[in-house]
């Protein structure tokens, strides 16, 4: 069914690749008016390209959110641009490729400088917080609004590194359900899509490992990495009416990984 969340005005966070990509894709796609941001322009700019050749509509806008300053001038820009904010997808976090460009911030936490502690948290929990203290205000004044969270499985389970990511991903996931518990009356409802392993520049180093089966299989029952299409499926549903009775939902999309923890 097409138009599932038309003329909703919804910002995309991490919309330059990956899930965030996806999910600005898909939600043009399905009628929203999307307001991609994320660190690098020429990417947001590529995908707000491709989604007006599809008859999508919408702006970009170029954010470092772990800056409460930039998360801010995102929300003030799209209520500038369009009145509102119906829907916020917070996508954009860094992860396991994310060592690469800042040595020792996957470590385990005996091996975590405080230093890349305070980095890590300020990419993967503040943002979140920064977006959605910035669209609360304007949600609750209208009396309605959806909030989906992506963090991951890494935060319902324990991981044998990357301990800063867990403990962010961790705090994203009970802060969205302090919300869902806090703001229903008030008509905002806030949800989380936790990926699994999932096919994205995010991962890209460990993505040999489902090359072989009996690694894959260790990996995730159904032996292979999600798309990133599937997980903006899923933030497509929370975010819609369809999903109208959904609020504090932590929704595992991992082909089964968490089913057998």
């Amino acid at each position: 069914m097409a138009g599932r969340v038309q003329d909703k005005v919804t910002i995309i966070t991490g919309a330059g690749t990956g899930i965030g990509a996806a999910c600005f894709e898909l939600f043009a796609r399905e009628g929203a008016t999307v307001v991609g941001c994320g660190r690098r322009l020429a990417p947001l700019e590529e995908n707000l390209a491709k989604a007006e050749a599809a008859g999508g509509k919408g702006m970009v806008v170029s954010a470092d959110l772990s800056k409460v300053e930039d998360a801010d001038r995102v929300v003030a820009e799209t209520v500038a641009a369009y009145g509102r904010v119906d829907i916020l997808v917070h996508s954009a976090s860094v992860g396991w490729s994310w060592s690469h460009v800042s040595k020792d911030s996957m470590n385990d936490l005996a091996t975590t400088p405080p230093d890349k502690w305070n980095e890590v948290i300020g990419i993967n929990l503040n943002a979140a917080y920064y977006m959605s203290h910035g669209v609360l205000q304007h949600m609750l004044a209208a009396g309605k609004g959806a909030i989906v969270n992506v963090a991951s499985i890494s935060g319902m389970v324990g991981m044998p590194s990357a301990h800063t990511y867990c403990s962010a991903k961790g705090g994203v996931i009970n802060m969205t359900r302090a919300m869902a518990a806090t703001y229903a009356r008030q008509g905002v409802r806030a949800n989380c899509v936790c990926p699994g392993y999932t096919d994205t520049p995010m991962i890209a180093d460990v993505m040999n490992l489902f090359d072989d089966e009996t690694t894959a299989n260790y990996l995730t029952p159904m032996g292979r990495a999600g798309l990133p299409m599937e997980m903006a499926y899923a933030c497509l549903f929370l975010a819609s009416d369809e999903a109208s009775y959904c609020n504090g939902v932590i929704m595992p999309v991992d082909g089964g990984t968490v089913a057998r923890q």
